[in-house]
């Protein structure tokens, strides 16, 4: 019996690849990536005394280690560095000269509180220069964990409905044989796919709009910008994610199966997208995993729109990535899913 539940296990590929795969999957991740300190800031400095403030950060090592100056403009204004913190250019912005309103002339430091990491380390730079400065935390005044959490939390449903419950309910149609009188519907493949695909992309917006409506009502979650680019944003992904789902179902025999797959596409998101461990903590050769995720860029579109009200300028990156990912994944898994229902049509049409 020993014998034979090890034949069958090595027989049983998916199987083994949780069984080998995902512990190392959770090592790596583990090591590597689960980091809640940040310790590099970026940092843009602006006002008539940046070249200043410059040379001083520069001559204290512990600052210049942790305070990276991505930009430094004397012409700059308040203005400028907070549309720099709002499009997620730099996680703190220092106001020097005329650039600051604070009393006695001294520099003002704006932190973006969308960034909770960061900010908990800019937090803690600034409490080390006491009174040397005037502080203020945008975004998140109170650096409330749910304000971060709840714009991730919904593209964490939209991945939920849109891989596993897809990829399960297609595959129900090949449990119950159902999938070659499917084929034979006087409908075209693609249609038949979007007729199947189009009540989860439904219910999953659905969900959004409870969720995010929930998120706003019961945590207080701000709504600062378009309305129009977060839907846009949601649309894309959730065409991403549905992909997924469709292609665990062309790969998958059992429901069994399409879970374990589901699984093992899921966990990776969860983990690398940002939305539980800061991608600027997480080491380099692990870092790259999460730009190839689709729930990393919903994660920046939600938080950017939500709490940052970031406009196009920041928005058009992560709405570009979503929509290529949405076409390709969508249209290998119709392609595939097209190339598995013609056969099952030819046998259908044979009898």
């Amino acid at each position: 019996m020993i014998l034979k539940e090890f034949r069958e296990l090595r027989r049983d590929k998916r199987t083994m690849a949780m069984l080998v795969a995902l512990p190392l999957l959770l090592l790596i991740v583990f090591g590597y990536a689960a980091n809640f300190t940040v310790d590099t800031l970026q940092v843009a400095v602006v006002g008539s005394q940046a070249d200043r403030a410059e040379q001083m950060i520069g001559q204290q090592p512990d600052a210049s280690e942790k305070l990276d100056l991505t930009t430094v403009d004397a012409d700059a204004t308040e203005a400028d560095a907070r549309t720099l913190l709002a499009d997620d250019e730099v996680d703190m912005a220092i106001l020097t000269g005329d650039a600051s309103e604070a009393e006695g002339g001294r520099p003002t430091v704006l932190v973006d509180g969308s960034n909770l990491f960061a900010a908990q380390t800019a937090q803690v730079l600034v409490a080390q220069l006491g009174d040397a400065v005037d502080s203020e935390i945008l975004y998140n005044p109170d650096l409330e964990t749910s304000w971060v959490m709840v714009p991730a939390i919904i593209g964490l449903i939209l991945t939920f409905i849109g891989t596993i419950i897809t990829s399960i309910g297609l595959v129900r149609e090949r449990e119950a044989g159902t999938l070659e009188q499917l084929a034979v519907m006087p409908l075209s493949p693609t249609a038949v796919i979007m007729g199947k695909v189009t009540p989860y992309f439904l219910l999953a917006s659905l969900d959004m709009v409870i969720i995010t409506v929930l998120g706003m009502v019961v945590f207080g979650v701000p709504f600062n910008g378009s309305v129009v680019a977060f839907t846009l944003g949601a649309a894309l992904f959730l065409f991403a994610v549905l992909g997924i789902g469709v292609l665990i179902s062309t790969v998958s025999q059992t429901s069994g199966q399409a879970v374990q797959l589901a699984l093992m596409t899921l966990l990776p998101q969860v983990l690398l997208s940002g939305m539980i461990f800061p991608l600027e903590a997480m080491a380099a050769g692990v870092r790259w995993i999460g730009y190839l995720l689709p729930l990393t860029w919903f994660t920046k579109i939600s938080q950017g729109v939500m709490l940052r009200d970031a406009g196009w300028e920041y928005l058009w990156l992560p709405l570009t990535v979503l929509a290529v990912m949405a076409v390709v994944i969508f249209g290998v898994a119709v392609l595939r899913l097209r190339r598995e229902i013609a056969p099952a049509a030819a046998r259908q049409e044979s009898r």
